[in-house]
This record gives structure tokens, sequence and C-alpha cells, in this order.
């Protein structure tokens, strides 16, 4: 089982309105028919668990401790300062910061099956990001709302990095326990504390660099 992580909470959280609106978003949120993974690993780990929309954390949610808590780090790499290095296998997404350092969060990550890796860039941003389930995942889970207005309860969490032209994203969650697992249909999910503080961070366009293997 992955190490022992402390979420500490902090102030309530406001509700905003999305940034922009009329993009429908793929499922990134759990699959409850996803199995869970034999290996004891964390690193092979995938949490069989329900969705949650409509779950209200009115507490911004941060990792303050444990491997997954945001921690600058060691990290070598050709990439220039400002890249985003996502490691699927590791369950961290790195920001460059030059001279062998990077600033580091826990993330949770696609189930088996759905995985990915490539380059990409962030073409756009959002603030509570709306949620719109697509057809294939409303006929798994028929009860899921057709819409949900971006909020505290939204799956989506509190920001959203959209991936290029591909229908992932690095977004919040409303279920930070959730972090350091294979959990979602392809997209990177953190701590929503976390995802507002990379959100600052990183400008439209930033380079992200998506790999499977642990190792540069």
């Amino acid at each position: 089982m992955p190490s022992k992580m402390i979420v500490h909470r902090t102030a309530a959280m406001r509700k905003a309105l999305a940034a922009a609106t009329g993009l429908w978003l793929a499922a990134c949120i759990p699959d409850p028919a996803a199995a869970q993974a034999g290996a004891a690993s964390s690193i092979q780990e995938t949490l069989d668990i329900g969705d949650e929309p409509g779950r209200v954390s009115t507490e911004e949610a941060v990792i303050s401790e444990g491997p997954y808590a945001r921690q600058a780090v060691f990290f070598r790499s050709n990439e220039p300062p400002g890249t985003l290095v996502i490691h699927t296998a590791e369950r961290f997404v790195y920001l460059v910061q030059g001279n062998n350092r990077a600033l580091r969060y826990g993330i949770g990550v696609g189930r088996e099956g759905v995985q990915w890796s490539g380059l990409v860039k962030v073409s756009r941003k959002a603030e509570w990001p709306d949620w719109r389930p697509p057809p294939e995942m409303i006929a798994r889970q028929p009860y899921l709302p057709r819409f949900m207005a971006g909020g505290p309860g939204n799956p989506m969490g509190a920001r959203a990095l959209y991936l290029g032209s591909t229908v992932f994203r690095i977004h919040g969650t409303n279920q930070p326990e959730t972090i350091g697992h294979a959990i979602s249909s392809g997209c990177f999910r953190l701590a929503n504390g976390d995802i507002i503080d990379l959100y600052t961070r990183v400008p439209v366009g930033t380079k992200v660099v998506v790999r499977h293997g642990a190792s540069l």
C-alpha cells in the first residue's frame, strides 16, 4: 500500500465561475469498473472507487506530509526551466526549475489501459472548470449528471490545465485521498491546494512531457 500521507485542511473554499464554457470534457474521474492491481507496490496500485459528483469539500486540501507532499527536489533534466514533466509510474509531476532542481507534486494518474505518454503544451487554463461527462461515460454510469457547474462539489476540482488538443487535463479533485493511485480515465489530478499553486506558476503555452518510465 502507498506510504501514509497526511491531508491538511485549511480555510473554506469559495465557489467561482468557470473561466470558460462550451468545451465538452472527457471523463477524468474514477471508473467503478476499474479492478485493483494485485501488486503490493503503490506504483502498481489501482483504486476501485466510485465517482462522487456532488461530494462537497468545503476546505482546500493540501498534502502536507509524506512522499506526495509538494516539495523542492533534485531533478536532473535537459528540459528548460518552466517545463512540466509527468512520470505516471512515479505518480509525480515535476515543474523544472533549472540547476538540477524541480518542484514536485504528487498526482493521481490514469488506471491501467488508459495511461499515455507524449509531448503537448498547456493550451488553456480554467478556474473551477465545468464538467460534462461524455456519452461513453454516461453509458457506464447513467446516474451521473449530464452537466455540473464548477465548484467545490465538482470532480474536476479547483483548477484545470488543458493539454494541447487532447481531452486530457491536469486538474484538481474532490477526492484528495486518491493522490498516488491509478484512478482516472487518463487525466492527472492533484489535491486542490496543489493544483491552485501549480496553476499560478504555469502559463498557457508551457511544454508538458508525459512519460511512463520512472527514470529519465
